[in-house]
């Protein structure tokens, strides 16, 4: 089975397509029907008949095969470059039920059986032997690039890098990276993340408007699922699900009692104990072990109350105090004795308080007597606080999932940054001193307050997002043929690190990957049973040093890497090309396969950006500009070459294709 090469068409002229002998990877498609001989009681018969029927039934299964169509008439009337959130539209469209894109369109698009997606940064055209993409002012940029046929002439320069791509594709598109005239915003997200349809924003504005009529004001509504917390990679106690197997040191609330049908109904209402909530954070010192416990704060939520705030000793040496972070000095935890079990047991008290005495006068409401409600804990991304004490909760709020990023899921927002838009006051700006716990813990008491106050949709924005999952899910149909309905289509994320906490947590399967042959082995695994599928290929971006592992806010940025020697290179090209014709082999027929780069070099806008972010630092300190070196000092010369190496680093490509 092979790829059909796209064509560019404009609808100024007639949309159908002429009865033209199809290409593909340069060579006429041809089909070849031998005739079927068979012998009977000495008669041998021909089916010529049959072998007709055959012809042109596989002639007109041709001419309805599905195929993209660049419509450049619409592109070049753009004053921009198709948009990552477009290719997700795309997908969107051949598998659900986004409306059509405009620059493109697509032939039989619901005899598309399977879409498999690959992010591979780094494809540039200079790798593929493209021409560069147009700079010139009286040339379009967006319009797509043709790619040349293989074979090529011994003259026409340079062979291509990568001939899979060549060999397959007859066009590269160019791409936009989302971001600000300063900064490229995350591809992935812009990818995996948009704005939910009209039909489904009105649903949830008129779901808004009755949980606000009610004026429901407990807390406990506002509590992580267990598909929250496995999520977001909490530590799940035992008794809720056996995903997390506690180390040793480690503890666990007791599980909640269950109300039974012999409970007394009469302990209700102003009688029944009021459900305790407190308001928790952390902060942590760099011990010989990683990071370690140092301070604990907790706030009662229903008297403001500080319950509990203790400093910790470590129990390995400390070799960073982190004070600018931590607020922790040499000096203050220089006489502190209480180590982490002291202060589990003293936190466990409050979190599995025992029943009230029973009265001793009245022996019949003894064996009535059950311990208060389970606290409930709140704090912001509290997975990390709970994973410092080495607890297990059960009942847990997290400020940064019940409030929204204004870019959407997956992204968090911070604590401060909440703090100032809905609070409307300042924290965490005690500078080198670190950051204070129990200001920490109050602002996500306050947080939650306002949430209580003003119903569910408080702290929400406007434009509602949701992942390309749960978009796919909510589909009453599948254009790629079989049975639609909600929750029929099946998707996989195969990528890098842990997708089944980030990108791909929405997704029916996710695989986490060490490497681009693990993404490659995952992807010719989930492709048979899946209707979309999604793998991003690093390799060639780790062989350009565009990938740097996260550092510290006040790290220097790593130098610049040296650009790679062919020899470095041509392996990991050659690895690439084989991984691509392995996969496009396995790929089964009327799959569309989407290949886009994402974004360009990154290192110079990286750099300049590091260099603004430290001149910004400066002033903050109390600098002047006169003060500082010419190496930190930023200009408006600086600035317009930053908005520069932006838009360069933003250009990508896209590929598109239909495995016959």
């Amino acid at each position: 089975m092979a790829m059909k090469r796209l064509q560019i068409f404009s609808p100024t002229s007639d949309d159908t397509p002429k009865n033209k002998k199809t290409k593909t990877n340069g060579m006429e498609l041809t089909t070849t029907v031998e005739s079927a001989v068979t012998e009977t009681e000495g008669w041998t018969k021909v089916e010529k008949r049959k072998q007709k029927k055959v012809t042109k039934k596989e002639i007109k299964l041709d001419a309805t095969q599905p195929r993209f169509m660049y419509n450049n008439a619409e592109i070049i009337k753009r004053n921009h470059a198709i948009g990552i959130d477009e290719i997700r539209n795309l997908v969107v469209h051949i598998l659900a039920d986004a409306p059509p894109p405009n620059w493109l369109r697509i032939d039989n698009a619901d005899l598309i059986q399977k879409v498999v997606t690959l992010l591979i940064p780094g494809l540039t055209p200079e790798l593929l032997s493209l021409p560069p993409i147009p700079t010139s002012a009286t040339v379009n940029p967006n319009v797509p690039l043709s790619i040349p046929l293989l074979p090529r002439t011994p003259d026409a320069g340079p062979p291509p890098s990568v001939p899979f791509i060549a060999a397959t594709f007859s066009h590269a598109c160019p791409t936009r990276a989302p971001g600000d005239l300063y900064r490229m915003h995350s591809v992935l997200s812009a990818f995996f993340q948009g704005p939910v349809s009209g039909e489904e924003r009105n649903k949830r504005a008129t779901k808004r408007l009755l949980s606000e009529n009610v004026k429901n004001r407990d807390p406990a509504q506002y509590l992580l699922t267990l598909e929250q917390m496995i999520e977001n990679e909490y530590p799940i106690p035992s008794y809720m699900a056996d995903v997390f197997e506690k180390p040793p040191g480690w503890v666990e609330t007791p599980e909640p009692p269950k109300q039974g049908l012999l409970d007394d109904p009469s302990v209700t209402g102003k009688s029944a104990p009021k459900q305790k909530i407190y308001s928790i954070d952390c902060e942590m010192c760099l011990t010989e072990d990683g990071k370690e416990l140092a301070r604990v704060c907790m706030i009662d939520f229903h008297t403001e109350k500080v319950v509990y705030d203790q400093l910790v000793r470590p129990p390995k040496p400390i070799v960073d105090y982190l004070t600018r972070w931590s607020g922790i000095t040499a000096e203050a935890l220089a006489p502190v004795t209480t180590t982490l079990a002291q202060a589990q047991a003293q936190i466990m008290r409050l979190l599995s308080p025992l029943p009230p005495p029973a009265n001793p006068f009245s022996p019949a409401t003894t064996s009535t007597t059950s311990p208060p409600p389970t606290p409930i804990l709140i704090g912001h991304s509290l997975e990390s606080d709970l994973k410092a004490l080495k607890i297990c909760h059960p009942l847990c709020i997290d400020t940064a999932l019940l409030y929204h990023h204004p870019r959407g899921r997956p992204l968090k927002p911070g604590l401060a940054w909440l703090t100032k838009k809905w609070c409307g006051r300042e924290i965490q700006t005690r500078g080198e001193g670190g950051h204070d716990p129990e200001e920490d813990a109050r602002a996500c008491l306050e947080l939650l307050k306002l949430k209580i106050e003003n119903g569910p949709a408080f702290g929400e924005f406007k434009t509602d997002m949701e992942s390309i999952f749960e978009r796919m899910a909510r589909s009453t149909r599948r254009a790629g043929g079989g049975a639609g309905g909600t929750g029929s289509i099946r998707s996989a994320v195969v990528d890098h690190g842990n997708p089944a906490v980030m990108h791909g947590s929405k997704a029916t399967t996710a695989v986490g990957c060490a490497s681009d042959a693990e993404v490659l082995e995952g992807l010719l695994e989930v492709i048979p049973s899946h209707h979309f599928a999604f793998g991003r290929l690093t390799a060639l971006a780790d062989v350009f040093g565009w990938t740097t592992p996260k550092t510290a806010p006040d790290a220097p940025p790593p130098p610049p890497a040296a650009p790679p020697t062919p020899e470095v290179l041509a392996p990991v090209l050659d690895t690439l090309n084989t991984q691509l014709k392995t996969l496009h082999t396995a790929l089964p027929p009327r799959t569309a396969l989407v290949i886009f780069t994402g974004h360009s070099d990154p290192m110079r806008m990286a750099a300049l950006n590091a260099r603004k972010t430290a001149f910004e630092s400066a002033i903050r300190s109390g600098k002047t500009p006169e003060e500082l070196g010419a190496d930190v000092r930023w200009t408006a010369a600086d600035a317009r070459e930053l908005e520069a190496a932006v838009e360069l680093a933003k250009r990508g490509l896209l590929f598109l294709g239909i495995k016959q």
